[in-house]
């Protein structure tokens, strides 16, 4: 029996809250009065769907990829660093089956921007959307998150051999 060539990988990824910043999470501007801090726009659940897909690709991770010591990556969009990965992952052979991530925030409400979360992230994937699920959970008031000093996500990628 030949066992098809599938693989799966994880990320994660936390930006601490704060003053000054605008708070983006799958490429959508969310109104609050903080915002995510990072070196690019801070976006961790694109983050971690990035580093998902190279882990599961086996190419490294997107500290790797985009340097915080970069300063062509200051502020960048973090759809068009998640393009550059997909791209990445297709030139290497790979089809995305589906990625499934979870935000971790206790504050704001997340939840009404989702569906646009979702089209964001899997239009810079050229994934159908159907293939991309993204949830959030507050951690009931526990650690940094519950805290709301800053907002983590988690990711898993399955991605398979193009033929």
């Amino acid at each position: 029996m030949t066992i098809p060539d599938i693989r799966t990988g994880i990320g994660f990824d936390s930006h601490a809250l704060g003053p000054g910043r605008r708070l983006v999470l799958g490429g959508v501007e969310v109104p609050h009065d903080l915002g995510l801090v990072g070196h690019s726009d801070g976006d961790a659940l694109v983050h971690a769907i990035m580093d998902a897909l190279l882990g599961a690709a086996n190419l490294g991770d997107k500290g790797q990829h985009f340097p915080s010591s970069d300063d062509r990556y200051k502020d960048i969009s973090s759809l068009v660093l998640l393009e550059n990965v997909g791209q990445q992952v297709a030139d290497s052979g790979w089809r995305i089956a589906n990625v499934d991530a979870t935000m971790l925030a206790q504050r704001p409400r997340l939840g009404p921007f989702i569906p646009e979360m979702r089209d964001r992230t899997a239009a810079a994937l050229s994934m159908p959307v159907e293939r991309l699920s993204v949830k959030v959970t507050t951690t009931d008031h526990l650690g940094f998150t519950g805290r709301e000093e800053g907002i983590a996500a988690v990711a898993i990628a399955t991605i398979f051999r193009q033929e």
